[in-house]
């Protein structure tokens, strides 16, 4: 018998003891609400799974110090579970299940041990408000402080969460015959606390531009970085954007991934028509001048809102009548026909502000030279900005930084870019606490860390959801040419960690072509030793600096690609960022000037 229909009520709603050592208190559900009830809208959203079977929504009470969630099924079965660890593991993770053992319905609060295995928590914090069924799917509403003072029981606060789902398939007599190894579930990362500010008032002569893919289909593989060209209406006078939000194709909520939107150089008088992969030969070649970044949105993301005195400008003299469309489609299960016109929408004013905002991008070049070995339980990886790009782009009286986006992909669990001045640290401009001495002037330096203990392979730097970034766009004001302030290892000191690695694990020295750096990696025998060297060797050797302009060209500064690091000594980083979202939802900083 399936208790989960369409016709129950939770007015039956009653308790219920189990006792095995020790009395445990289980909410029974016994009906659930019919169709037809209201239910609050709660403000933010995330699906869970990419096939669109499960969404979470939640709101927060910093009054309460509570979280409301509310869990949707399209088809909710035999039950659900949703769960929060440290990193997205199964052991020791805090659980909030439903389930049924054929007859009833139960609704209560569990962890797992150390092996997976489920127990009902003799400590019930997570408290069932309403669960009903409607045209639209199953609701399940409940609550739960952010710090239950169970030692069992996950610690909410800020930076990422890892989120782990599941729909149970089968009927089960108690949480104790599940085996999260076995049950396979998901897992989601979010930011579940948001800032408290409200949302400034948009002026009343806003107005509107959608920035949209048209009508793709979107391909049926894992990952695809779908370009689109968009074209200005002529003669565009200078505007202010002041809100930007994403605009998803309903159904796609889970496939669309990121996007971004990018200006191109306005010394391209034409940029051809395009729409098909980033990755494609037959892009054509001036789409690589399209980087000046005017909007960057990933999954979970809020609308982004500029402070009240400062814009993003676009239009007018000195600007582009192109911009190009990104889209990252992160497509695991392979769904095939899938239609797309998912896009960014700009919300923007002819009214302009103080000052013109710009957007600048910190950390690591995508490239294969820096990678992170396998088996790997806290390799860090650093990509700086170095005083010699920002005293020559920068202007005298400094920049104001008021807002900031991380980036990693799966392996990533911590973020932090730090102003160094003098050849001390003097400000975070960013960390998500889930997530060089020598300098003389402003440097910012951006520190990835990464875990790669599930795999067997290197993971080298790269666009694709296995390979990896380390990335913060930061949001300042005045805005300067200075587009993308980012590092990566000298190429050549990476021939010799090769050539040394090769000698000592007794291979040849070849003198036939050179593999790519790709090959040359997967190529190793990877231990402690092998490990250890690569991360000296990124620590310790000359970088290749990347200042580089809006129109792609780079600031003439001087030896641009040759910098020796020393690296200086580093807080530790404690937790992790949000690396499947790509980018954080906008982080509102401490207001940092940097000169």
């Amino acid at each position: 018998m399936r208790v989960l229909s369409k016709d129950l009520r939770l007015q039956d709603v009653t308790l219920m003891y189990l006792t095995t050592l020790a009395t445990l208190v289980v909410i029974l559900v016994a009906s659930y609400q019919a169709a037809g009830s209201s239910r609050p809208q709660l403000p933010y959203h995330v699906p869970l799974d990419p096939g669109g079977q499960l969404q979470l929504s939640w709101n927060i009470s910093y009054e309460r110090q509570e979280l409301y969630l509310e869990l949707w099924a399209r088809e909710p079965r035999h039950g659900l579970l949703l769960g929060m660890s440290d990193r997205g593991e199964l052991r020791d993770a805090d659980l909030v299940l439903l389930w049924d053992d054929g007859t009833k319905s139960y609704f209560g609060d569990a962890w797992s041990d150390s092996q997976g295995l489920v127990s009902v928590d003799e400590q019930q914090d997570y408290q069932l408000i309403d669960a009903q069924r409607t045209s639209e799917g199953f609701f399940l509403l409940f609550k739960r402080p952010f710090s239950t003072c169970d030692p069992r029981d996950y610690i909410i606060e800020e930076g990422t969460v890892h989120l782990l789902y599941a729909i149970l398939d089968k009927p089960i007599q108690s949480p104790q015959k599940l085996n999260l190894s076995l049950l396979n579930p998901g897992v989601q990362r979010v930011l579940l606390l948001r800032p408290e500010t409200p949302s400034p008032p948009l002026p009343r002569d806003i107005r509107t531009l959608d920035v949209l893919a048209p009508d793709i289909t979107i391909p049926a593989q894992e990952t695809t970085y779908w370009c689109h060209i968009y074209q200005l209406p002529p003669d565009l006078p200078k505007n202010h954007i002041v809100m930007y939000e994403a605009a998803v194709t309903p159904g796609n909520e889970a496939i669309v991934h990121h996007m971004e939107v990018f200006e191109c150089s306005p010394n391209m008088d034409v940029i051809p028509q395009y729409s098909g992969s980033c990755d494609s030969k037959m892009k054509p070649r001036k789409l690589n001048f399209c980087r000046h970044v005017l909007a960057a949105w990933a999954l979970g993301a809020e609308p982004f809102y500029y402070p009240a005195d400062a814009g993003l400008p676009f239009g007018g003299e000195g600007s582009s009548r192109f911009l190009r469309l990104e889209v990252h489609y992160h497509n695991p299960l392979l769904v095939s026909g899938r239609r797309d016109s998912s896009g960014i929408r700009l919300h923007y004013t002819p009214n302009l502000r103080k000052y013109d905002a710009g957007i600048m991008e910190l950390g690591l070049v995508y490239t294969p030279v820096m990678a992170i070995p396998p088996q790997q339980s806290n390799f860090l990886l650093t990509g700086y900005c170095t005083a010699k790009c920002t005293q020559t782009a920068l202007p005298p009286g400094g920049i104001f930084i008021f807002a900031s986006q991380l980036h990693t992909h799966l392996a990533g669990r911590a973020v932090r870019t730090a102003l160094v001045r003098g050849g001390r640290e003097v400000e975070v401009v960013q960390e998500d606490k889930h997530f060089s001495t020598h300098y003389q002037g402003d440097v910012l330096v951006t520190r990835c860390r990464y875990n790669t203990e599930d795999r067997s392979k290197p993971t080298v730097g790269g666009f694709g959801i296995m390979e990896e970034m380390c990335v913060n766009y930061v949001h300042y004001y005045p805005r300067t040419q200075l587009e993308l302030c980012k590092s990566h290892v000298d190429p050549g000191y990476l021939q010799k960690f090769f050539s040394l690695i090769s000698r000592f694990q007794g291979g040849d020295e070849c003198s036939c072509a050179r593999p790519d750096v790709v090959e040359q990696f997967s190529s190793l025998r990877w231990d402690a030793f092998s490990g250890q060297v690569l991360n000296s060797l990124y620590s310790t050797s000359p970088i290749s600096m990347h200042c580089n302009q809006s129109t792609a060209e780079l600031f003439p500064v001087s030896r641009p690609g040759l910098i020796l690091i020393s690296r200086a000594t580093e807080e530790p980083l404690s937790k992790v960022p949000s690396p499947h979202s790509a980018l954080q939802a906008p982080f509102m900083a401490a207001h940092c000037s940097l000169r």
